[in-house]
Formats: C-alpha cells, sequence, structure tokens
C-alpha cells in the first residue's frame, strides 16, 4: 500500500518557492492580505487567504476555470488541475463557515459555508469576506478563481 508523505517533494517545493518570489506586491490588499474572488453563476465570494506554502502553490497557479458542486450538506468543492504543496498543514480547532480549505484526500477546494470539522485531512487557505449565502446556491457551474483587482 502506498502511502503518502508530508514531506515536500521537489516540484511543490519550486512552486511554492517561485510563487512566493515571483508574486507581485501589487496583488496584496492594502493591509498586506491576498484577495481570491471566485465567481459561479451569477455569485461572487472573495476570501482574504492566509499566508502558507499551499496558499502560495495555489496562487501561483491562478487564474483558473475549474467546476464548483454541492457535496454533502456544508460545504461546495471544486477539483484542481493538479495536487497544491502539503506544506500549509497545520491541525486548528476553531472551524468555522466561511473557511476556504483544500483537502488532502482527494486535492481539491473546498468551500464550508456551514460547521465542519478538522480531522488532520485539510489546509485551510483563507475565510470568506462578506456573507455565506453565495455558497448556498445549489447546483454545478463553471467557477473562475482569480486574485482580486
Amino acid at each position: 500500500m502506498k502511502t503518502r508523505s508530508r514531506f515536500v517533494n521537489r516540484r511543490s517545493f519550486l512552486a511554492g518557492a517561485s510563487a512566493t518570489v515571483l508574486l507581485p506586491s501589487i496583488l496584496r490588499a492594502q493591509d498586506g492580505s491576498l484577495k481570491l474572488q471566485c465567481r459561479f453563476d451569477d455569485q461572487i465570494v472573495t476570501y482574504t487567504l492566509f499566508d502558507n506554502p499551499t496558499v502560495r502553490d495555489l496562487v501561483s497557479m491562478l487564474p483558473l476555470e475549474l467546476t464548483i458542486e454541492d457535496f454533502s450538506n456544508n460545504e461546495k468543492i471544486a477539483h484542481l488541475p493538479r495536487r497544491l504543496d502539503e506544506g500549509g498543514l497545520a491541525p486548528f480547532s476553531d472551524e468555522t463557515p466561511g473557511d476556504l480549505c483544500y483537502f488532502l484526500g482527494w486535492g481539491n477546494l473546498a468551500f464550508f459555508y456551514a460547521d465542519y470539522q478538522f480531522r488532520n485531512d485539510l489546509i485551510r487557505l483563507g475565510h470568506i469576506d462578506g456573507p455565506l449565502d453565495p455558497l448556498m446556491h445549489r447546483g454545478t457551474y463553471p467557477l473562475r478563481v482569480a486574485l482580486t483587482d
């Protein structure tokens, strides 16, 4: 049985490092944080991103055209074209609706709009700015993910 390593491989390391070096400061909000905008159907959701290797790797892939779909009764998900650097993995106990996470099991984004529980399988990427209502818009839609201007 093949086990997933928690260590950073060379490709993940290089992607995260290059995103850190090449990310222009003009993409940062006035408070220094990065803002991610997700558009699907007639909904727009903005997240303030955290600073960790997983976020930097995600940012290096932007913009992305994905598909967002309902999953369970507390989240939407979107599958990425490749797995992200797992260097942002850190336990947390203050799970909150509105968190944006990376699910290690499937390598997808998880957009939580209701309660959820950390089980050593999520990397928190950011938190929603504004109401949760857009995430409760049911269905499967094309999704555009990009940094805000």
